[in-house]
């Protein structure tokens, strides 16, 4: 596990703000304290975390970062800073620009939370689609509810970015005989074959889908991808899971979308706002929201802590990683 700081002179400091790192096992701390590595780890306990790296990535090397921030302003105080070694595979909150005229590398973790993202993208789909969390909010509250659902079995799934998580659902869905659509703008014949998978443009992927999952990046090509145009032309019982990332779907539209019963449900594992406390999202029955936990698993945080800081070493010893962000 984490441990305080030392008191000897390593060759490089490493702050980490990735809140799951180092609590599953010691493999991720072990290897960059081998390899000369004071770490740091900042708690929200001391204080908000962007104020704390205000202070420390000044005299830092490297940081294996969560979902905060690094603007040019952060960055351009960081004279010190090599890599911002991302825990996942997003990095919109990174400045790229920035960082690339900065000279600091910026990396990420691909495929080491992909089960445990898909994994959960199932298990959202089928508590929408049986109504899993309403019931058994009637029985904690003593008003015991049976409300019709629908099931997946044979039904047409759609993959929003069939990238390895995408293929992960994809091929889960296999088992429940379901015909796989995917949107995506690179064509994987392998995964194809296997998954007996067709690629579609959008209209039709949202048009003939009964479930769609979320697996892309956003960008402002896939800002706002679902909006109230989109879900008017789905299906009546469609169910949208977006465990990727918030802005991805307009999430004033899709309100609208399920107190009219345009869809039949949707869950949010990334939201604009998080956590969304606020959001008129949790006033409805039919939409499930959960805290951005697709990598919540002791196998994915284990396998991004170690990935992490093997990118981060890579940056520091030899100046290149194949994970890094062009």
């Amino acid at each position: 596990m984490l441990k305080e700081r030392e008191h000897f002179m390593a060759k490089y400091k490493i702050l980490v703000t990735a809140r799951s790192f180092g609590t599953v096992d010691d493999l991720a701390v072990s290897l960059l304290q081998k390899n000369d590595c004071e770490v740091i780890k900042l708690e929200a306990k001391d204080g908000p975390i962007p104020e704390q790296l205000k202070k420390e990535l000044p005299t830092a090397d490297a940081v294996i970062a969560g979902l905060e921030d690094y603007d040019r302003e952060l960055m351009e105080s960081a004279n010190n800073l090599k890599v911002i070694s991302r825990y996942g595979v997003g990095y919109d909150k990174v400045d790229l620009k920035a960082a690339a005229d900065c000279q600091i590398k910026v990396t990420i973790t691909p495929g080491a939370n992909g089960d445990s993202v898909a994994d959960l993208a199932m298990s959202l789909m089928l508590n929408c689609a049986r109504n899993i969390v309403v019931m058994d909010n009637g029985i904690k509250g003593k008003n015991q509810v049976r409300p019709s659902g629908v099931e997946m079995w044979q039904k047409t799934l759609g993959v929003v970015g069939a990238g390895r998580i995408g293929k992960g659902v994809a091929k889960r869905c296999t088992g429940f005989q379901m015909r796989i659509l995917c949107y995506d703008q690179y064509q994987d014949e392998a995964f194809q074959k296997e998954c007996n998978a067709e690629y579609v443009d959008l209209e039709t992927l949202i048009q003939e889908s009964d479930f769609i999952t979320i697996h892309s990046p956003l960008t402002p090509e896939t800002e706002n991808m679902f909006g109230a145009e989109q879900f008017k032309a789905m299906k009546k019982d469609a169910i949208l899971v977006n465990t990727a990332r918030g802005g991805i779907v307009d999430e004033a539209a899709l309100y609208e979308a399920l107190k009219n019963g345009e869809i039949r449900g949707a869950a949010l594992d990334a939201t604009v706002d998080e956590p969304p406390y606020d959001s008129p999202l949790c006033t409805l029955p039919n939409c499930i929201l959960t805290p951005h936990a697709g990598a919540a698993t002791k196998e994915a945080v284990s396998k991004m802590g170690l990935m992490a800081a093997q990118n981060a070493l890579d940056i520091l010893t030899g100046g290149n990683c194949i994970y890094e962000v062009k």
